[in-house]
């Protein structure tokens, strides 16, 4: 396995009560680990990112255009290159995100043929269960959420997304713009990414651990468990929402730079309630002017901003 500051655990042993205290120790200040036993085989990641790929490579511009969704709240179908900007959406810039991607959910999903429709259903349905495992771990570790409310919760709306992002060209290498992906937190209870490393050796993948920016290197047969920002207003707090990016190789790193990320975000359902006022107070950038408001209505705000700055 690859060298990691993060912790590796295994979600069998998890589930069997072993390595508790200094799994909740992570949880809680770190809000990340890698998570091994979760289910989800290497072929299976491995199939259907071909699959995707095959697509990215080989359907026409007919064939991607008919699987690109025109609702600016839907994360379904291809995305092209740079067609995205988590910087616009974060507003922490204007640079796009430098890298394509595919995507599907639980309904209104778009297809470019039947066997894609297949691989990747199947392998939805496989995430969707370690995700919703690996949350039971992550919520019950903290002793701060109630537990009766588990399976309403963990009733989810997930998203898959496959993102490829190529070798960057010269403007993009990180001499003129540091990251191919900006600085976020995710807009889920928990995200699994199973990643593959760049051929020469480049760490893209980092996140924030004690105010430094940490690497997470591909680690093979683990996936990489990030909180997200429901995890904080499930658990009063306890559980934070660490922020990561996509580094840009420099331009000597850029041959070789070239990545897959296969990302899983379990989303709760849209009706899920919040406090508006506790999101802000454990640092979450909620714009909402309401006392309370629901996960449909906070990610409605953030799709349609950076749908607007597109088109402005």
């Amino acid at each position: 396995m690859a060298d990691t500051t993060v912790p590796i655990f295994s979600l069998t042993e998890l589930r069997k009560g072993a390595d508790q205290e200094k799994f909740r120790t992570c949880v809680t200040e770190m809000g990340v680990f890698y998570l091994t036993d979760y289910g989800v085989r290497e072929e299976d990641h491995q199939l259907a990112a071909d699959t995707a790929m095959d697509f990215f490579e080989h359907g026409t511009p007919e064939e991607k255009e008919a699987v690109t969704t025109k609702i600016p709240t839907m994360r379904r179908g291809y995305s092209a290159l740079e067609a995205e900007s988590t910087a616009q959406v974060t507003n922490t810039g204007t640079y796009t995100d430098y890298s394509m991607s595919y995507s599907m959910g639980v309904s209104g999903n778009l297809f470019p043929t039947q066997r894609f429709e297949k691989v990747w259903t199947d392998h939805f349905d496989n995430l969707y269960s370690a995700a919703r495992e690996a949350a039971r771990v992550v919520l019950n570790a903290t002793g701060t959420y109630d537990a009766g409310d588990m399976d309403t919760l963990l009733d989810c709306d997930p998203v898959l997304r496959l993102r490829y992002f190529p070798e960057v060209p010269e403007h993009r290498a990180a001499e003129r713009e540091p990251r191919r992906m900006a600085p976020h937190y995710d807009l889920s209870i928990i995200t699994l990414i199973h990643q593959t490393p760049c051929a020469n050796g480049f760490v893209s993948l980092q996140a924030e651990i004690g105010g430094t920016m940490v690497s997470l290197p591909a680690v093979r047969d683990a996936v990489i468990v990030l909180c997200g920002a429901i995890a904080p207003l499930a658990t009063q707090g306890a559980v934070p929402a660490p922020q990561h990016h996509v580094r840009a190789p420099g331009a000597g790193l850029r041959e070789g730079s070239d990545r897959m990320s296969s990302v899983f975000f379990l989303r709760p359902s849209t009706d899920f309630a919040f406090s508006v006022p506790k999101a802000r107070t454990y640092g979450l950038d909620v714009s909402l002017d309401a006392e309370t408001a629901t996960f449909g209505e906070w990610i409605g705000t953030n799709y349609i901003t950076m749908h607007a700055t597109a088109e402005s």
